[in-house]
């Protein structure tokens, strides 16, 4: 079985080409793709050769991650159906994660079509339903699970670093839990799409410890902190404005720099937690979000590109010279 692919084949290389596609077993669907939503963050660390798997760092001597479909999240029309499938008919709309892919450094990816996929890994979409909505939603479901981590109630104040993607997400789902929100972004265009009650700062120009300190105000503290970007430097300057039995949220891509001094953390009593990967309950919860619309997905994306000029995507994103946040390319 033959398809059509993005492939990351050495560093900084991306061709879009025919692939090698397993038989369809009986637990699984194809699907075909309309729209797959590029994790920039993710993808970009492989198409460096940084990573060789979803956390674990590239090492001298080691492997490199060539070739490799890159991605994890798509939308689409189901065209096949397993024999020992439940709840999915040809013809539906679906969400669709990892799909299996022959002759690559990993057996599966994202932008991949058509995608043979397990049917556990494929979601129906509501009725009239956005493709584009909803192809990003593994990430969704990332930001989601960071805003959703610690014990916060209404009113308590929590920064967020990073005004990317799951950046976006996680300020969102605290907004949703009634949190109050600090997002410290790089970004103008950014963190100008952040909702209206989040408050936002732009680390290129002002302060990060002194404006964190006017927000935690009245001696209150902050109530959680989640890392988003990986930046542990920043976190270390904010801990001392945590309050006992805070919450750090790691959810950035450290590489091998990844060393915190837990005895730091015990001081306070702060709850360290470590978001990875995806689950069945997230992704319902997210693709519920989305479909409620609190959850806001489509809006952040500022650039498509047709699947054929894949190469034209990743540049945009290396060359970080134009601004961009939701990158996603149509297949249809």
């Amino acid at each position: 079985m033959k398809g059509k692919a993005v492939v990351f084949t050495d560093k900084l290389t991306v061709s879009v080409r025919e692939v090698d596609l397993p038989e369809p077993r009986p637990d699984e669907v194809v699907v075909e793709p309309a729209v797959s939503w590029i994790s920039k963050g993710t993808e970009s660390s492989y198409l460096r050769g940084e990573r060789i798997a979803g956390d674990t760092a590239s090492f001298e001597g080691g492997p490199t991650p060539f070739p490799i479909v890159p991605g994890y999240q798509k939308t689409g029309i189901v065209r096949e159906v397993g024999s020992e499938v439940a709840g999915l008919r040809t013809g539906d709309r679906v969400f669709a994660s990892v799909s299996r892919v022959n002759g690559m450094f990993a057996p599966a990816g994202g932008h991949v079509s058509p995608a043979v996929t397990a049917a556990n890994q494929v979601w129906k979409l509501p009725e009239g339903a956005d493709f584009t909505d909803y192809s990003g939603l593994v990430l969704t479901q990332v930001g989601y699970n960071c805003g959703m981590k610690g014990n916060l109630a209404p009113g308590d104040r929590a920064v967020v670093l990073g005004d990317g993607l799951v950046g976006q997400w996680t300020a969102q789902t605290l907004l949703h839990r009634g949190v109050q929100v600090l997002v410290a972004g790089r970004r103008d265009d950014r963190l100008n799409l952040l909702p209206a009650e989040a408050a936002r700062l732009n680390a290129r120009r002002d302060s990060l410890p002194e404006a964190a300190g006017d927000f935690a105000g009245g001696g209150t503290g902050i109530a959680a902190v989640v890392d988003t970007v990986g930046d542990l430097e920043a976190v270390q300057r904010l801990l001392p404005l945590l309050r006992r039995g805070a919450d750090f949220v790691s959810a950035g891509f450290y590489g091998t720099r990844g060393v915190i001094d837990i005895q730091h953390l015990r001081q306070k009593e702060i709850s360290l937690h470590a978001p990875s990967g995806w689950v069945r309950e997230r992704m319902d919860a997210a693709l519920e979000g989305i479909r409620e619309s609190w959850l806001q997905t489509g809006r952040l994306v500022t650039h498509r590109f047709p699947a054929g000029r894949a190469a034209d995507a990743w540049k945009l994103i290396a060359d970080n010279k134009e601004p961009c946040l939701g990158v996603v390319l149509d297949w249809e």
